[in-house]
């Protein structure tokens, strides 16, 4: 079996909290006509290394100190920041899971982004790398007090009961390209298995690895099906899509690898890590593929000493 700690509680926490649970929205911005002259007085009073640059609501650019140094050792006329902001501006939206941003902050390298909203693009908030740590403090904090005052529930449930096998169905239905939903069925599943009294460590692992099935499944696939099963030994986790099925298996569990198109990376998913960090969380994993047709992936998560309570 595989070991428990090798999924920490910020793990799960960086897949269930949402960039807007933890950014800044208190936002000082400047407009495209703000005069570049102005601009270090803005910076000097707020405190801050840069503005988003806002013009009727929408996010126009970015202004950085950088920028207002450069401007001023060139020795140029003053003129309007939008002359000088960078407009090709690097966001993430508002309700991607907390996942994307650190990978974002990994890739690029950034001291903070932009957030937007998903739909009308209107600007949210900046969310820094210390707005994350301080973020996943406070719902540790919480998540801890919670978890020690939280009654028996059906700890003993499968004890309780006599027969010669007790398994536990929940089926849950995934709408393919419904970013919207994005983590609904893993986060309805997480609720279900915590009620049960499950250990939080298995929860921990089950919804991780549901979340990037059920991630696949919405970028990829018309849509599917998540079928769970809960036994006193074992959680099994199957997931069918119905989509063009993966040309090349082994290429996809490589780390990494993605076919997923432009426009779904630029909302913050298809990053290729997926079925990478389902096997990190499963004790064994089997992937069947069909071109034209679909696929299948079962996740077998093993429970030591039977359905476990926090608070046994």
């Amino acid at each position: 079996m595989k070991s428990d700690s090798r999924i920490s509680k910020v793990q799960e926490l960086v897949y269930e909290i949402r960039v807007r649970d933890v950014m800044e929205d208190n936002v000082v911005t400047v407009s495209p006509q703000t005069p570049m002259s102005q601009l270090q007085d803005i910076l000097r009073e707020k405190r801050i290394s840069g503005a988003p640059v806002v013009d009727k609501d929408k996010l126009a650019g970015i202004i950085s100190l950088d920028d207002f140094i450069r401007w001023l050792a060139g020795r140029q006329d003053d003129c309007p920041i939008s002359e000088k902001m960078t407009r090709d501006v690097k966001t993430l939206y508002a309700d991607e899971p907390l996942i994307h941003a650190v990978n974002k902050f990994e890739k690029h390298g950034f001291g903070r982004f932009v957030v937007i909203d998903r739909q009308d693009k209107r600007l949210r908030g900046i969310i820094t790398k210390g707005d994350i740590i301080e973020g996943l403090l406070k719902k540790l904090e919480i998540d801890y007090h919670k978890e020690e005052t939280q009654s028996e529930r059906i700890q003993r449930f499968f004890e309780d009961i006599y027969a010669d096998r007790i398994a536990l169905f929940f089926q849950y239905e995934v709408a393919g390209k419904d970013f919207k939903r994005a983590g609904e069925s893993s986060s309805r599943l997480k609720a279900t298995l915590g009620r049960l009294g499950l250990h939080p460590q298995v929860i921990r692992r089950v919804a991780i690895a549901t979340y990037e099935a059920e991630m696949n499944v919405i970028i990829y696939a018309d849509g599917g099906k998540i079928r769970v099963r809960v036994e006193p030994h074992e959680i099994l986790v199957k997931v069918e899509d119905r989509g063009p099925g993966i040309p090349d298996v082994e290429k996809a569990l490589q780390p990494g690898y993605s076919t997923a198109p432009d426009w779904v990376r630029e909302l913050g998913f298809g990053a290729g890590m997926g079925l990478n960090n389902i096997s990190n969380c499963a004790d064994r994993m089997n992937l069947r593929s069909t071109l034209g047709k679909g696929t299948h992936l079962s996740i077998h998560i093993f429970v030591e000493d039977g359905v476990k309570s926090e608070t046994n």
